[in-house]
Order: structure tokens, then sequence, then C-alpha cells
């Protein structure tokens, strides 16, 4: 009898699990299309369009330059380190759920190591252009860790294809192609290149995005 009692109660659980993740997939697909702007507060992927690879990074630092957490293109859609955090700049006030504006400087923040997409004078290892890295603890870094969105529109749209232009070297967060061997064996180069060309379009994908609030503005610096 308690074998009986320990499957039902068992399939029960999984039922419910199953109707959780039901309800949890139609509130993200309903939210999805009645919102459609980049918000701040939102986790997303970003995709390269010319080399098909998502932003990404991990706890692997850099064998050369700056020493920091490396920064690179992977290929696979599923990997939960290719999340990133849609943030305000240091010091203004970046309301949850409020769109992203074109030309607005915002941050990057790496989800699972909470390091801030960043970019300095250091060369990059592979193409020896300008080296891109995640930088700082917790969200909090430095003012090399702002990018302004470059899009064609009032705001930032989830299928505009944007740039991403640092603000303290005015280099543009690029791929160009240039493979990693072991121990990030097949990711691609991400750097920073300081002209204009289809290898820093860059397109949101997966993500939950952020609805904008009724409520009134508050300071929430993101």
């Amino acid at each position: 009898m308690s074998g009986e009692r320990g499957r039902a109660r068992s399939s029960t659980l999984g039922l419910a699990l199953c109707a959780l993740l039901s309800a949890l997939a139609l509130t993200a697909t309903a939210t999805a299309t009645e919102q459609e702007s980049v918000t701040c507060g939102s986790v997303v992927k970003l995709l390269n369009n010319r080399h098909n690879v998502r932003l990404h990074s991990h706890d692997v630092k850099y064998g050369s330059g700056s020493g920091q957490q490396s920064v690179t293109g992977v290929s696979v859609s599923d990997d939960s380190n290719s999340y990133w955090t849609v943030r305000g700049k240091p010091g203004l006030v970046c309301q949850r759920g409020i769109p992203i504006k074109c030309g607005q400087p915002i941050r990057l923040t790496h989800v699972n190591t909470g390091r801030n997409l960043h970019s300095h004078h250091f060369v990059s290892p592979l193409s020896g252009n300008q080296e891109v890295s995640a930088f700082g603890e917790n969200g909090d870094g430095d003012d090399l860790d702002v990018w302004t969105v470059q899009c064609g529109g009032t705001s930032w749209e989830r299928d505009d294809d944007v740039r991403l232009k640092h603000v303290g070297t005015q280099a543009f967060l690029t791929i160009t192609g240039e493979q990693y061997g072991h121990p990030i064996r097949g990711q691609l180069e991400v750097h920073g290149t300081f002209s204009p060309n289809a290898n820093n379009y860059w397109t949101v994908m997966e993500g939950v995005f952020i609805k904008p609030s009724a409520e009134p503005l508050k300071h929430d610096e993101l």
C-alpha cells in the first residue's frame, strides 16, 4: 500500500509541475506579444547576425591582455552563460520596464557571474583588435562598462539590428570569426573595432522582458 501511495503522490506532483510549466509558458508568450521593446531590467541573449553566435561569458580568464573574464560567441542557443541583464549607466535612473531609447547609455551584466560587459585599450588575443572582457563584482564595475545602443527608431525594439558602441573608447562590439582552441574550443573571439560594418550587428533573441509599470517613476538604479 505504501508503494502505491508513493506512486500516486509522485504522479500528482508530476501533473502539478507540468501545469505550472504550462502556465509559465503561456505567461511568457502573452508578455512577448504585449510588449515589443527591450526594457530596463530585461534579461536577454544577443545574437551576432553575421556569424550566428550569441554573446557569451563564463568564469574563464584571458591568458594575456587584462587577464579579466573572457567574453566569446557561442553557436548553441540553450547555454545559460549567454544571458545578460540590461541595466542603466551608473548614477542614472533606469526604471524597470521602461523601454531603452536609441542612443541611450546602458550596461550589460552577465547573469551567472555578475560581471559587466567591458572594454579598454588592451589588445584582444586572436585578432589583435580591442579586447572585450567581463569586469566587476556583483554588477559593480566602472565607467568602461558603458555602451550606447545604436538603432534606427525611438526605442530599442526586439527585432531591431543594433550596434553597441563603447562609450569610453568608441569601439563597436564585434565578431569577425577568429576561433579559440582549448579550453574554450570552437568559441569565437568578441572584440572591439572602430568601423561600423556587418560584423557588429546584434539582435535580441531569447529573454525575459520586463513590462512597463503603471507605477510612478521610482529611483531604482539598475
